[in-house]
């Protein structure tokens, strides 16, 4: 009896089972044709719905660290991994956080990391990137972007500014209070030395607006802290050049001299007397031409005989005989 009993059970649960994946396979095929627009509003819908089905989304978007971890840059030298977390653990439980050091030196390298505990406390860090750390205004995004989340901004060369020959007792602060009147900061502090910790005359500010940026530049009042500051484009702070519109090139016309014409213009030089310009040319007819006819060959000649004509010796002259060597004579 009570195999019998165990055997029912357990054909009740393979079929439980076998309908439960059939009906899974059933909405993988609805689903799948769906756009990523629609799944993101479907189960945000759900998951408002039914707090259960909300906690699963939670739990498997959390499984992935890449989704919960900050990189930070724009830090202090003197900023610590204590500090760092401790600034960004308003937004949640962190699970790990560390400032980088250079291996040799020991220093700071001017960035960290933070991984939240749950995805939510990332996505509301994100909502507020910058922060005033140690008087440095530090930024933060997804790792996984690293510096090309932020280098493929397409107006971000528009939006950040290069501040020139500040006082050295100008803080970041006071950069950015300066700064603030023209619109709202998304990044900026003075640059200092690594190794003294003193400011180096120079700093940068990022607006969030192209327009706040401008405003800055256009800024009849560069007095700043007893000093005439510097205020341009942080790209053509770089070294790039500057594209500079060049003047219009307007051909100039030389004189010529008297009796040759210049294209388009009459004649203003005086003629010779009895010479028209242009002089008109008589045409050349081709049709005309004729070659000059060969020259007529010589007429051939017999050849002139002449008698043979003896040879005498000279008269008065006795004869010589050849000598050799010696003065023997030839045989």
């Amino acid at each position: 009896m009570e195999d019998l009993k165990k055997r029912k059970m357990d054909e009740m649960i393979n079929g439980q089972e076998l309908a439960l994946s059939s009906s899974q396979e059933q909405l993988r095929l609805l689903l799948d044709p769906l756009s990523k627009s629609q799944l993101v509003d479907l189960l945000s819908k759900l998951g408002s719905q039914y707090p259960s089905i909300a906690e699963e989304i939670k739990s498997v978007a959390s499984a992935d660290p890449v989704h919960r971890k900050l990189f930070v840059r724009g830090l202090a030298w003197n900023t610590s991994s204590e500090t760092l977390c401790a600034a960004f653990e308003v937004h949640g439980e962190i699970e790990e956080g560390a400032v980088i050091y250079d291996k040799a030196s020991g220093k700071s390298r001017g960035y960290g990391f933070i991984t939240y505990k749950h995805m939510e406390s990332t996505q509301t860090a994100l909502g507020a990137p910058s922060k005033l750390i140690d008087g440095r205004m530090a930024v933060c995004n997804l790792a996984c972007e690293g510096l090309n989340g932020v280098s493929t901004i397409p107006d971000l060369a528009q939006r950040k500014l290069y501040i020139g020959s500040l006082s050295p007792d100008i803080t970041t602060e006071k950069l950015l209070s300066f700064f603030g009147r023209h619109g709202e900061i998304e990044e900026g502090s003075v640059a200092y030395d690594k190794d003294t910790n003193e400011s180096r005359g120079f700093g940068f500010v990022t607006y969030k607006t192209v327009e706040a940026a401008k405003k800055a530049i256009v800024d009849p009042q560069k007095i700043f802290g007893g000093r005439t500051i510097i205020v341009k484009l942080a790209d053509t702070h770089k070294g790039k050049p500057a594209q500079t519109q060049l003047a219009a090139v307007v051909p100039l016309t030389l004189p010529l001299a008297p009796g040759y014409t210049q294209p388009g213009k009459p004649h203003g030089g005086t003629l010779p007397v009895g010479y028209t310009y242009p002089q008109s040319v008589a045409p050349y007819h081709t049709s005309a031409f004729q070659s000059p006819a060969a020259a007529a060959p010589y007429p051939t000649q017999a050849p002139i005989s002449y008698p043979p004509v003896p040879i005498k010796d000279p008269v008065g002259l006795p004869p010589t005989n050849s000598m050799g060597m010696g003065r023997y004579p030839y045989y």
